[in-house]
């Protein structure tokens, strides 16, 4: 294993701790994909969360701005799939602290849970497991700068963007790898319901 791993090492150790599963599966949206992608079932591991939080932080190090920044940089992530990358990123960092916004419904904007609050001019960091509409970064981003704190970039293990994902340029934006979304919309644009291959419910 690379001090930063490869594509292919965080590929294998998803497979191998059961954050990436080949298949068929429907998920809560209707989309059918080949695929299923957690990456807390990975995290779950503790030398695995080591690797892929140091992994990251190594990338953040690299980059000069960030690095005179750590020392009170404050770590950000939507609960809960963001929270153990989060927390892996901070101590491997050695920044200073870490929030987090959750919501009581799917249907509700993200918020800080009581007395966790950013500060006007902190120094923020933008933590996530996965990248794939951008929408929860998207939403985090504008909540930490409605508090009057700077996002000076973000961060997430895996990058599966879909063709209409937001971007955030010129912000710095790192990832351990990145894998092509495959998805189909229906049961009939789904060619593996065409093989009639069992398919498997992903719970919301």
């Amino acid at each position: 294993m690379h001090l930063i791993p490869t594509h292919d090492e965080v590929i294998t150790l998803l497979e191998r701790t059961g954050g990436l599963r080949q298949g068929h599966f429907e998920y809560p949206s209707g989309f059918h994909s080949g695929e299923y992608l957690q990456v807390a079932l990975t995290m779950r591991y503790f030398e695995a969360a080591k690797i892929l939080s140091v992994g990251l932080s190594r990338q953040l190090r690299a980059h000069p701005d960030i690095r005179v920044m750590i020392p009170e940089l404050s770590i950000v992530a939507p609960a809960t799939g963001g929270l153990p990358v989060a927390y892996g990123v901070c101590e491997a960092l050695r920044a200073r602290q870490v929030y987090w916004a959750e919501r009581e419904n799917t249907a509700d904007s993200l918020r800080f849970r009581q007395f966790l609050q950013v500060k006007p001019g902190e120094k923020v960091l933008l933590v996530d497991d996965i990248f794939r509409t951008g929408q929860k970064l998207s939403q985090l981003k504008a909540l930490v700068e409605s508090h009057g704190g700077e996002v000076v970039g973000m961060a997430v293990v895996i990058h599966q963007p879909y063709p209409d994902s937001i971007r955030f340029d010129p912000l710095p934006f790192y990832s351990l790898a990145k894998l092509d979304a495959k998805y189909f919309p229906d049961a009939a644009a789904c060619h593996l319901c065409g093989k009639g291959v069992p398919i498997e419910k992903v719970w919301a």
